[in-house]
């Protein structure tokens, strides 16, 4: 039985979509058929984080809506093997959606899939609680500035209220200058989201260049942030995997 990891974050600028481009490139690397969908509908872009832009053609509502089935919507990576990706429509009102259709679909992807990440819309609306009606997981990516934990601190409590009680926190695009400078560390971070960590992503110039040409991360060069997101992912797998403390 698969499982339904939702990403999401307070805010927008976090890294949120090239944290769910990254953690299912690892995951699939690492031998599991793993789905990511992106469900920021009318604002997509997670196919470019992917390196699919050109392979992308049908979306979750020609799912949900009974169009087609799942195997016949989704689009295999061309350069990672057991990596798949569901697109956002480009229009799309998701107060309209039916939930149990979209449980059903979920459903389908557990039957289908070891793991699916889905990229939430920033924020607390429709689109964030629709993306979290069926998860077994929720990992919220923040940074290490104030203004970016105080969101993700309330996008924990509201990832709570939809009663999902597995979390975990990414902190992203680390750069241990900065956290000297604001005199906090992530240990503080923790403290104040009061999440379980994941994973901590130092901030990495390639990660721009791997987006720009369409390359994923675990593919570009050698670089730490990559693996920095390979030890997550087989976290996210039950592997007991030490944390790096930048």
């Amino acid at each position: 039985m698969g499982k339904v990891i939702v990403v999401a974050s307070g805010k927008g600028g976090t890294g949120k979509t090239t944290t769910v481009a990254a953690l299912s490139s690892c995951l699939a690397v690492l031998g599991h058929k793993t789905l990511c969908i992106d469900f920021d509908a009318g604002l997509r872009n997670l196919d470019i984080a992917l390196g699919m832009t050109d392979f992308t053609v049908m979306d979750y509502m020609d799912v949900v809506s009974g169009r087609l089935d799942l195997i016949s919507a989704c689009s295999g990576s061309p350069r990672i093997p057991n990596l798949f990706f569901l697109s956002a429509p480009s229009d799309c009102i998701q107060d309209e959606i039916d939930p149990e259709a979209l449980k059903q679909m979920f459903s389908d992807i557990r039957d289908n899939f070891d793991y699916c990440l889905i990229d939430a819309p920033p924020g607390l609306d429709s689109g964030f609680k629709l993306a979290h009606c069926d998860a077994d997981m929720s990992i919220l990516v923040t940074t290490g500035d104030f203004p970016a934990m105080r969101d993700v601190t309330r996008t924990a409590s509201a990832v709570r209220d939809l009663g999902i009680t597995n979390l975990r926190l990414l902190v992203n695009r680390v750069q241990p200058k900065n956290f000297k400078l604001i005199k906090t560390t992530v240990d503080d971070v923790i403290d104040i989201v009061g999440v379980r960590l994941l994973g901590l992503i130092m901030e990495d110039k390639y990660l721009f260049r791997a987006l720009h040409r369409g390359i994923p991360l675990i593919m570009y060069k050698k670089r730490r942030s990559a693996y920095d997101f390979l030890d997550a992912a087989r976290r996210i797998t039950g592997e007991d995997v030490p944390l790096h403390r930048y």
